[in-house]
């Protein structure tokens, strides 16, 4: 059996989406971490020029927001990825990344109640699949939503923290 006719068949098409998705995936998320820290960090230094901070000011307010401030910049930058022309593969490895954003903010803005953030992150994710099925998405995003799910709910369970 030659190359060509491996990567042709479709058992081995889905196989390397599959693998694309999961090695994109990861691969976005460490950048997107990167850029969360250097967003964090001007967001952080702006805040300074108006108001003395340090961890002693009692601003506990302030991580959320700046949590949430990074939902909303990820979300503007995915809107118009998402609804570009690229192809459907590209567009769920990149969806990872709102996906993953969304379900460690909502981690992070309710670490002290760690069933709250479980049962949010199922009904979130029931409900982007549920989208995905009444608008008749390919396979793929299915595998994108299950992937970052069950990825951030592990590294939750064996002691991960961010």
């Amino acid at each position: 059996m030659s190359k060509k006719s491996f990567f042709k068949k479709p058992i081995a098409k889905k196989i390397l989406w599959v693998l694309a998705v999961t090695i994109g995936g990861l691969i976005l998320w460490n950048i997107t971490f990167l850029f969360d820290a250097l967003f964090q960090g001007v967001i952080r230094r702006l805040f300074m020029l108006f108001i003395p901070f340090n961890p002693e000011t009692g601003y506990g307010w302030f991580p959320s927001l700046m949590h949430g401030l990074f939902v909303v910049v990820i979300c503007l930058i995915s809107w118009p990825i998402l609804k570009s022309k690229l192809g459907t593969l590209y567009k769920a490895i990149y969806s990872t990344v709102p996906l993953a954003v969304i379900i460690v903010t909502i981690g992070i803005l309710f670490n002290q109640l760690p069933t709250l953030i479980y049962i949010i992150g199922v009904l979130f994710g029931i409900s982007i699949l549920y989208y995905l099925y009444r608008t008749n998405r390919s396979w793929i995003y299915y595998y994108a939503v299950i992937f970052t799910g069950l990825t951030l709910a592990i590294f939750t369970l064996m002691g991960g923290e961010i």
